[in-house]
């Protein structure tokens, strides 16, 4: 299994080279991504599962202030028995099976969350999706500078931009853009890059994602 080799562009769009990938992470057939589709919906799933708060609730009848009265008298009224106002068949009463607060969360292996990374990252470079961008932004944040360089690569559509914490003047020139959804290179995961068109990296995001995921393993 070969490298990638994904394209460098300036701040204004043009070619300035070329970053070598590695197969294991940028380099998975179209087929095997095809095959580990179930695994990649799993993980988000897991992962919009895991972001619900579960603080939902509705009260049961008795969490209902009042009714501890019997509204008549068992027999002879001609009427249903009744022991509640509160009871779930009245107006006002407590709710029948209602949702209770609970945790979402699924147990996710981290070998599954970094194979379905890597899988959708693939897939996103076998489109020629992935780029890696010099913004040229140094001093001063300019979201003007973050769209011409940006423009060119995905034009217009929605991308997931990949930073460094240093890059905070890149950062901040791109949040406000509507079509680019900003995360730390640390951050990144599967569900952010499933939901983008494009995913840029800046070149320092770029080496220390790689870095990250390349570095030998202690024994």
């Amino acid at each position: 299994m070969a490298n990638v080799t994904l394209n460098v562009t300036d701040a204004k769009g043009q070619a300035a080279g070329t970053v070598e990938a590695p197969a294991e992470i940028f380099g998975v057939s179209a087929e095997d991504v095809q095959a580990h589709v179930p695994l990649i919906h799993q993980v988000v799933i897991a992962q919009l599962a895991a972001a619900r708060q579960g603080t939902h609730a509705t009260k049961t009848r008795g969490m209902v202030s009042g009714g501890g009265k019997k509204p008549w008298k068992q027999k002879g009224t001609g009427r249903a028995r009744q022991g509640s106002i509160r009871a779930p068949q009245w107006y006002h009463g407590g709710t029948v099976f209602g949702p209770q607060p609970r945790d979402y969360s699924q147990r996710t292996p981290k070998k599954m969350k970094a194979a379905a990374l890597r899988y959708v990252l693939s897939d996103r470079a076998n489109a020629g999706r992935i780029a890696v961008v010099d913004f040229g932004i140094t001093d001063t944040p300019s979201t003007k500078a973050a769209v011409a360089a940006l423009s060119p690569i995905t034009a217009d559509k929605f991308t997931t931009v990949v930073f460094t914490r240093d890059n905070i003047n890149e950062w901040l020139s791109v949040r406000n853009i509507p079509t680019v959804h900003p995360i730390f290179v640390d951050q990144l995961n599967t569900y952010d890059v499933v939901t983008a068109q494009y995913v840029v990296f800046t070149k320092e995001a770029f080496e220390a994602f790689v870095a990250a995921k390349t570095e030998p393993k202690e024994a």
